[in-house]
């Protein structure tokens, strides 16, 4: 089993990791901080693809995060980068934000209403009944069907909102047929990751607090795994589960080294 002092690279959540309703968690700040001044490889992953890598390194600027928009992974540039793998310069048809269409366009896609390759969701808040009805459509004539997340619901200040599986479900209920998901829990996403930064499984960490995606996905993926507990997960979340992360912390701030950086002695 790898230890935490033979980690090299690290993966990590957003929301509930680093940051709770856009406030930054307690050693957050610290902790990128410190990767950043060690030259130490990170990526901070987000299933979220409403937002493109910039959008959400100003989020985070503004939450006081320092995250070059370089160090941001999103299910959306995961989807974009498995599709332009599997059919380099396909077409697709998008029920989406910028977040999704910019990382498809970027790999080289067409965007289209007429017999595309795929039919790809993911989030947005403006779900409209033509789209949904144009995909199904779309789906039965022989376009495949991608979605970059599972994620049923998502947060708001006001409650849970419809996500990307919710939808996907419905149009999965009118057609038959199954996306292919992307996203967190599929351990494509970290693979994926470990690539753009040169990173290997048996010397990298996911930080994440859900155990249903990123300590199953981490796992899957062959990371060291921590969960962190300022997010979804609480005890007696984790003795659902038959599987166990290789560690389990409070939050991100107990991964702030507290040794003074050495200097050579006079």
């Amino acid at each position: 089993m790898t230890r935490r002092e033979d980690i090299e690279c690290w993966l990590t959540d957003m929301d509930g990791v680093l940051v709770d309703e856009n406030k930054p968690l307690p050693g957050a700040a610290a902790l990128l901080q410190q990767w950043s001044d060690a030259g130490t490889p990170f990526l901070v992953l987000t299933n979220n693809s409403i937002f493109t890598p910039r959008d959400l390194s100003a989020r985070l600027r503004a939450s006081g995060l320092n995250v070059p928009e370089d160090r941001i992974w999103t299910s959306a540039l995961a989807t974009a980068d498995f599709l332009r793998s599997q059919a380099p310069g396909g077409t697709a048809f998008v029920i989406g934000e910028v977040g999704l269409t910019t990382a498809l366009h970027e790999a080289g896609f067409i965007m289209t209403e007429t017999n595309p390759d795929y039919v790809v969701v993911g989030e947005t808040r403006n779900y409209s009944f033509e789209a949904i009805t144009k995909a199904i459509r779309l789906l039965l004539n022989g376009a495949r069907f991608i979605s970059t997340n599972p994620d049923a619901t998502g947060p708001s200040a006001d409650g849970p909102l419809p996500a990307t599986g919710a939808i996907a479900a419905l149009i999965t209920k009118a057609t038959g047929m199954e996306p292919y998901v992307v996203g967190k829990p599929n351990p494509m996403m970290f693979r994926s990751a470990m690539n753009k930064i040169g990173a290997h499984s048996e010397n990298t960490a996911m930080i994440g607090d859900r155990m249903d995606t990123d300590i199953i996905a981490g796992i899957e993926a062959g990371l060291h795994t921590i969960l962190v507990m300022t997010g979804i997960s609480d005890e007696a979340e984790v003795k659902r589960y038959p599987f166990r992360p290789d560690e389990i912390l409070s939050g991100v701030h107990e991964l702030v080294s507290l040794e003074p950086i050495e200097s050579d002695a006079i």
